[in-house]
């Protein structure tokens, strides 16, 4: 593929007082807005398995228990152009079906639609991993993808 799904289909994000964050199967991307001119040094950002807590000169912005399970030691923090901080963790079960329903547990939840939306792009990009040769961008979906889709491992030839 010369350029990534996510770069031909687009995303799906869930809007907060803060910004947004959306979903890949394998990732979690946080975009928060901050004030123009915000230096690196005025953010503080803890990154857990299951935990985020970010701040900004001290005024706490998301702060609790994650969702789902993340690999820790892959979550990393970018200031891009001094007014927007993205954090990107990786989550730990990169599974279609684990669509996460919120940022934060009870937290930043996406409301229905946009669920579904989540929920009907990471099945397209699962399908885009099991069929490297075709291009599921802009394919729509329809019938039976909650929880990834169906499963067709065990069909025979």
């Amino acid at each position: 593929m010369s350029v990534h799904f996510d770069e031909r289909s687009g995303v799906v994000p869930c809007m907060t007082p803060w910004g947004s964050w959306y979903q890949t199967m394998e990732e979690i991307f946080i975009e928060v807005n901050v004030p123009p001119g915000t230096a690196a040094r005025d953010v503080r950002c803890r990154l857990e398995s299951r935990y985020i807590d970010l701040s900004l000169k001290g005024q706490q912005i998301i702060k609790g228990k994650l969702f789902g399970t993340t690999v820790s030691d892959e979550g990393t923090w970018t200031l891009e152009d001094k007014k927007l901080i993205r954090i990107i963790l990786t989550k730990a079960n990169r599974e279609a079906g684990n669509c996460w329903l919120s940022l934060l547990e009870g937290e930043y939840c996406a409301d229905p639609w946009v669920q579904d939306q989540m929920q009907r792009k990471l099945t397209l990009e699962r399908f885009q991993k099991e069929n490297p040769g075709f291009d599921f961008s802009g394919a729509e979906i329809s019938g039976n993808f909650a929880g990834g889709g169906p499963d067709f491992s065990n069909l025979q030839n």
